[in-house]
């Protein structure tokens, strides 16, 4: 039995630290109840790019990662590294959710596999300079971080010349709506240009216990191109027809109508 604490919305400024430590406790009050409703889904070493089940086997986004050093930041339980694992690559996994990365240790046991792993936030990536060719994020750390500029930095300086960055998060168009499944989430009453962080308040202790950051397309471009990333595909998966599944205000019936999900693949430059 998953216990809900009854929360509060609004919209207001949060900084770097209050969203580690509001999405850190989040995730590890949700760990649970998220493995044992998503798990199967997700596969133990599959890899989702999102909620409308496009998977990397089909998309490709990471190109040949066979004797590559791969960094997954908000790996979760470790499928996605589990799944580069499977082909070749050597892949690290990064969490701020410690009981996240014991579901991802437990996983490991079961099939015999290990995928390093690291509790820590992607704000401030503890790797060094170029330690990595491939840094990849399926729905993971990126929307919770406050700074995307520095972020999309701080992916840059991780990754080798000519290494591949590539990531998926809520289409910035979602903001635009209520994050409702059904025919109410369908009603655009909210600016897209709005960046305020979208913010659950603890009604018992009133403490900030959950934070999203918002970006439009063009500010994750900008950032891209700051740090001297080339953008080579923009992915909006379609709601596949034989897809039912309801996963939060991921649906059928928002998804045959509007994109859930931009998943941006972009190399570095030489």
């Amino acid at each position: 039995m998953f216990e809900h604490r009854p929360v509060r919305p609004e919209r207001r400024p949060v900084d770097e630290r209050d969203s580690l430590l509001a999405n850190r406790a989040d995730w590890d009050r949700y760990a649970d109840e998220y493995q044992a409703t998503h798990g199967e889904f997700l596969g133990d070493d599959g890899f989702l790019w999102g909620p409308e089940g496009v998977r990397e086997d089909h998309v490709g986004a990471l190109g040949d990662v066979t004797g590559k050093d791969v960094l997954e930041l908000g790996c979760g339980a470790g499928q996605c590294s589990r799944w580069v694992l499977a082909r070749g690559g050597r892949p690290v996994g990064l969490d701020v959710s410690m009981r996240q990365l014991q579901h991802s240790r437990r996983i490991d046991l079961e099939h015999d596999v290990r995928v390093p792993v690291v509790c820590a936030g992607a704000a401030a990536i503890p790797f060094a300079d170029d330690a990595f060719d491939v840094v990849f994020s399926a729905f993971g750390a990126l929307q919770f971080i406050a700074d995307a500029d520095a972020l999309v930095g701080e992916m840059a300086r991780v990754t080798r010349a000519g290494g591949r960055l590539a990531f998926s998060v809520t289409h910035p168009t979602r903001w635009m709506f209520q994050d409702d499944p059904g025919e109410g989430g369908l009603l655009a009453n909210q600016s897209y240009w709005d960046r305020t962080p979208y913010v659950e308040v603890d009604d018992e202790t009133g403490e900030t216990s959950y934070v999203e950051h918002h970006r439009t397309l063009g500010d994750w471009v900008r950032a891209l191109s700051t740090h001297g990333y080339r953008i080579v595909d923009l992915v909006e998966p379609e709601w596949p027809a034989d897809h039912d599944r309801v996963w939060g205000g991921w649906s059928r019936t928002r998804g045959r109508l509007t994109p859930g999900t931009a998943l941006y693949v972009a190399d570095l430059a030489q």
